[in-house]
């Protein structure tokens, strides 16, 4: 699993998104919105959730904890090219709850809150990991941390994740993220405005 390592700009094409995330969002009024609230056109980035998103901490956090964590969704897809902006991060591991500890100490030391599919409160604790999905909260970034347990249809994200990419910093971090044939099924088998619009802008790269 992660074993192919690209330098293909991909940490930098993020890098960039989220600096044109913060001018976008800067000084924009607060709407009352989560990424749970989104837009199914727009995205989040429309939220409150993009006012100073940041996935970069919890990322570095991930990896120094040694976690093997996926980025999926729209992050995934600006670190593939897409010149859709985002305000949320949306994670996918294996669920292999060995790994339980480690995500417990990256989400708890970037101050994040965890929250079930209802929005009820869970303990930032390793048990909290055995649910299918977890919605997670902090100043810097918000999204959903899920696993293969969860509902989804006919992919096979086991797979996406057993030939995930990994993209590795100058200073050590490590990035996985889908590829993107794998990112454009997830997309299209979502099926709204904004997957199939991303979709089709990944397939033209």
């Amino acid at each position: 699993m992660f074993d192919e390592r690209v330098s293909d700009g991909s940490l930098e094409r993020l890098r960039v998104a989220v600096e044109r995330a913060r001018v976008v969002t800067s000084g924009r009024p607060l709407t009352g919105l989560s990424h749970d609230d989104a837009d199914d056109d727009v995205g989040t980035i429309a939220t409150d959730s993009a006012h100073g998103f940041d996935p970069f901490p919890l990322l570095r956090a991930l990896s120094d904890a040694g976690a093997r964590v996926t980025v999926i969704g729209q992050v995934a897809g600006i670190m593939h090219g897409s010149a859709e902006l985002t305000g949320d991060l949306d994670l996918l591991w294996d669920g292999d709850l060995t790994q339980a500890e480690a995500l417990a100490r990256a989400f708890g030391s970037t101050g994040c809150r965890l929250l079930d599919e209802d929005r009820g409160p869970v303990l930032l604790e390793p048990q909290a990991f055995a649910l299918p999905k977890v919605q997670f909260e902090s100043r810097a970034a918000s999204g959903d941390c899920c696993t293969p347990a969860l509902r989804w249809g006919t992919l096979p994200v086991r797979d996406f994740l057993d030939r995930a990419l990994t993209a590795l910093s100058p200073d050590g971090v490590q990035v996985h993220y889908l590829r993107r044939e794998d990112l454009i099924a997830m997309s299209r088998a979502a099926g709204r405005a904004k997957d199939l619009r991303r979709a089709e802008e990944l397939e033209r790269r």
